[in-house]
């Protein structure tokens, strides 16, 4: 089965969006005209219109009398996909402008819907790290890696909390186990009943 084309309102809108997650298009910059932007993507200004609608929607722009600017604290989460781009582009999961603060590193016993990814025999320990990300004071996103408990022997920095331990460590872990990453999803889970 092949994958759909995007229709192209879908790649101009993804095209800004990586633009403004990465940094490449920094707070406040002004995007060119509608019609501008129509013939340099060779679409009717409706399309463009249509992207821009989008980006609105996910807050990344603003627009005004005087013009379409990126926003001035975009607050969008960030896709997986992004994240992956950045890390083979910049060497870091983060984005420009972004921080993060590791809340927990440790050695354990994982649930088993882990076991059964990393193919865990019953009491076996993986390193799960639980971080958020975020611009300022704002927190966009809580995360949670698993990485084989091995991992920690060559990437001790895996098990710290400490400051700035996060901000280049997927780049260290690539580097230290030979592996590269070709694939990033985003799993969003909701609490149980009864429980926070």
């Amino acid at each position: 089965m092949t994958q759909a084309t995007p229709k192209a309102f879908q790649r101009i809108a993804g095209y800004y969006r990586e633009q403004i997650l990465t940094g490449d298009l920094a707070p406040g910059t002004k995007l060119p005209g509608n019609r501008d932007m129509a013939k340099r993507w060779g679409v009717a200004t409706a399309t463009i219109q249509k992207a821009l609608n989008q980006l609105t929607v996910e807050k990344l722009i603003r627009t005004s009398p005087r013009g379409t600017f990126v926003a001035d604290d975009p607050v969008a989460g960030i896709a997986a996909k992004d994240r992956l781009h950045r890390v083979r582009q910049a060497h870091s999961v983060l984005m420009e402008g972004e921080t993060s603060i590791v809340t927990s590193a440790s050695l354990v016993v994982p649930p088993l819907y882990v076991a059964e990814i990393f193919d865990l025999d019953h009491g076996d320990q993986v390193v799960r790290r639980e971080f958020t990300t975020g611009r300022g004071s704002t927190r966009l996103s809580f995360q949670v890696r698993w990485y084989p408990a091995h991992f920690a022997a060559l990437v001790p920095d895996l098990l710290s909390t400490g400051p700035k331990k996060n901000d280049d460590l997927t780049t260290r872990v690539l580097e230290a186990t030979g592996r590269t990453i070709t694939f990033a999803r985003d799993d969003i889970a909701r609490p149980r009943r009864g429980r926070p």
